[in-house]
């Protein structure tokens, strides 16, 4: 048997799903949100904040996209 690679990832559907009404109510302004919360990034709450307060200007919705769409950390091999 091989070893798994063990990541940050954790899913919350709640969260996911109010996330996407959020965006596509928003017209698209918190997607970054929404793809955190569908990927389940460990930083969703941080990706939010950031996209919330700063996503008004274009520099502050990128760096939300873009950490939304980095990849997990990993945090170990499980055996």
């Amino acid at each position: 048997m091989g070893s798994q690679l063990v990541t940050d990832q954790s899913g919350k559907p709640v969260q996911t799903v109010i996330a996407w009404i959020v965006a596509v109510v928003t017209a698209g302004y918190m997607l970054p949100w929404a793809i955190a919360a569908t990927r389940g990034k460990a930083n969703t709450g941080t990706i939010f904040w950031i996209n919330l307060l700063l996503g008004w200007s274009v520099i502050g919705w990128v760096v939300a996209l873009v950490m939304s769409l980095s990849s997990h950390q990993a945090i170990g091999f499980r055996r």
